[in-house]
């Protein structure tokens, strides 16, 4: 009885004929050149640069459209299903236009801030910033309840946003009543939806030990 020669597999229709040796999915992938700055950073999965087809087509977009692969797409990788599923959702998470675009950055770094996703906070200003949106009052969210930058509507966007990132979250109706009077049903919903996906983007990336990994050298917002 013949044996099996590794890296082969039986065909299942040719009983015991060898098949041709097949390719694992992404074994290009597989064989990543580790980067050094990466491998320092005390993350919980491996960030290296992938290899192959898709890793060469990420790194030339991320390049180009940001100026380095961004690590929470290193850690993706790590699960094809789940990266498509992220970037497809993101697509149409940037089309929706019913909350104001400035209030809508207010909301996403409150909700960084309290979360303390250095990562979130360091890509939220370059990609607010790159979008020609006012980012001027960035740096003022760790401690908007003291600072006199914030008019009242945005008092209570960041007031909201802290409230729904907390854990258990601690919004109430008068939160609520108020922003609705601010911004209408469709915005409010809209304001909500965008701090939940915040916390979500922030406790992957948090979770994961991921940090500012200098997008933008005034992302780093001090400590309240």
């Amino acid at each position: 009885m013949s044996q099996i020669r590794r890296g082969r597999c039986l065909d299942v229709d040719a009983g015991t004929r060898p098949a041709v040796p097949r390719r694992r999915r992404h074994d290009d992938d597989v064989r990543q050149q580790p980067d050094p700055r990466r491998e320092a950073c005390p993350v919980r999965v491996p960030l290296r640069t992938p290899r192959g087809l898709l890793g060469r087509l990420l790194t030339w977009y991320s390049v180009r459209t940001y100026g380095d692969v961004p690590d929470n797409g290193l850690a993706l990788l790590h699960n094809r299903p789940v990266l498509w599923a992220v970037l497809a959702f993101e697509r149409r998470v940037a089309t929706w236009d019913r909350l104001d675009p400035d209030l809508k950055v207010l909301a996403q770094a409150g909700s960084a801030e309290v979360i303390g996703c250095s990562w979130c906070m360091d890509f939220g200003y370059f990609a607010a910033h790159s979008e020609g949106l006012d980012v001027s009052k960035l740096h003022e969210v760790p401690r908007w309840r003291d600072s006199d930058v914030f008019d009242a509507r945005e008092r209570r966007v960041l007031e909201y946003s802290e409230a729904m990132s907390a854990t258990p979250p601690a919004v109430t109706d008068e939160m609520a009543e108020a922003l609705r009077a601010d911004l209408g049903d469709a915005a409010f919903v809209e304001l909500t939806m965008m701090v939940a996906v915040e916390n979500e983007r922030s406790r992957f990336n948090s979770a994961l030990g991921l940090t500012s990994q200098g997008f933008s050298d005034r992302c780093e917002l001090p400590a309240r």
